[in-house]
């Protein structure tokens, strides 16, 4: 054969390989879809009709804020709820907090029952079973001072508030939801500012909550302002899910504040494409486009994206929304989201997937945070299959095996 019959016979192989996500991919709902924004469109006419709002008062995160449907009866008006639905979420509000913006309401498709956005907004029954743990990462034995938890040598967390837009069924921190919304003390924080300051081997914050995001700009700016001011942090980091559930929270006032402190970075939480709208994309856009660099951290959950296809395409959708996959994180076991739990496998085989199949920017690492506070434990599909004296044995993307050189390093001086 020649070189080119050689590179073409390649490329047809290659094409054989994408062809299975191609045939799926058209099927996986999908926020910039013109059917689903088609579905959104009506249902926020819906609610704003109901709530005697405008489209001004939609662009507001504070009317968001404020009409965040969290009775059965307002919900029941917008989403269709068999008796069975509807009695699960009067039996879990007795036991966990529920809220929904209505903006993420609006994402709700009411011809699935499945829907991955009613999924992670909706109680269910399953959230009643007594399964798991209350904190399994150990946060309240890893607190020294503040708001801080501090689980690794040189970064900590401040967590401060236990406000979220929308309160997630996965949610790992639901103990802190409480019944009402409350941010951390001005003392508090004080507190884990000044054991940073005396700590200087910590050179990386990040804040979080509940959702960073929902401070008002003023906290942000005084908090961010004195975190930037210590000498030894070189970075901060803020968690948010609000590009997720309630984009419109990133005014042009909040960006200005944020653009002050570089380097500063955004870590948020898409789960599923269908998350993706036009929406989320203008609030990201606001964000890179002063040069704040964002990061997906999305958690594994049954029935929503523990799926190849599905993960595939919410990662290279969204560099197109130039937010880079980060993490993939294994579903914690907190009590009353068990059901969201895959096995390890599972996430082992969306990795495995991802892989040779798509662009490395579009990889994130699979992580597991190890029982009690022991930090993020990156998994993989291993690639590694033995080792010899002089080579080791390497599996590809595709499953050829090859032997590889692996002879000791030399001292660079004798190669003088």
């Amino acid at each position: 054969m020649t070189k080119k019959q050689i590179a073409l016979k390649r490329a047809s192989e290659l094409k054989d390989r994408i062809q299975d996500y191609l045939d799926v991919k058209e099927r996986i709902p999908s926020g910039m879809a013109a059917a689903e924004q088609a579905k959104m469109e009506e249902k926020k006419r819906k609610i704003l009709t109901h709530l005697k709002g405008t489209e001004e008062n939609w662009k507001d995160y504070r009317w968001q804020l404020k009409n965040r449907i969290s009775d059965l009866d307002t919900l029941r008006r917008f989403i269709s709820l068999d008796p069975a639905e509807a009695d699960a979420v009067q039996r879990v509000a007795e036991k966990y907090r529920w809220s929904i913006s209505p903006y993420y309401l609006s994402l709700i498709d009411d011809d699935n029952t499945y829907d991955p956005i009613k999924l992670q907004a909706i109680p269910m029954v399953a959230e009643l079973r007594d399964t798991g743990l209350t904190d399994p990462m150990a946060e309240e034995f890893t607190n020294p001072a503040g708001a801080i938890t501090r689980r690794y040598p040189d970064r900590v967390i401040i967590n401060v508030t236990n406000q979220c837009a929308m309160y997630c069924r996965h949610c790992q921190r639901r103990r802190n939801i409480g019944s009402d919304d409350h941010h951390t003390s001005r003392e508090k924080l004080e507190k884990s500012i000044a054991y940073i300051r005396a700590n200087p081997e910590i050179r990386d914050v990040l804040v979080t909550g509940g959702d960073a995001l929902l401070l008002s700009d003023a906290t942000l700016d005084w908090l961010i302002g004195e975190l930037h001011a210590i000498p030894s942090i070189e970075y901060v980091r803020l968690g948010t899910r609000v590009l997720a559930t309630m984009p419109q929270r990133v005014t042009d006032q909040l960006v200005n504040i944020l653009k002050k402190y570089p380097p500063l970075y955004v870590n948020t939480q898409f789960n599923h494409p269908k998350e993706l709208t036009q929406e989320a994309k203008d609030a990201c856009d606001k964000l890179a486009n002063a040069g704040i660099p964002l990061g997906n951290q999305a958690v594994l959950l049954n029935g929503i994206n523990a799926d190849k296809y599905v993960m595939r395409f919410l990662n290279q959708e969204l560099l197109r929304f130039r937010v880079r996959p980060y993490y993939i994180f294994h579903a914690k076991r907190v009590i009353g989201t068990t059901h969201f739990n895959t096995s390890v496998d599972d996430g082992i085989e969306i990795m495995e997937y991802l892989r040779g199949y798509t662009s490395g920017m579009a990889i994130p690492t699979y992580i597991i945070n190890a029982p009690k506070g022991h930090g993020k434990t990156p998994i993989a599909p291993q690639y590694l299959i033995s080792r010899g004296k002089n080579f080791v044995k390497i599996r590809t993307w595709e499953g050829k095996v090859f032997d590889y050189p692996n002879s000791p390093t030399r001292d660079i001086k004798e190669y003088f």
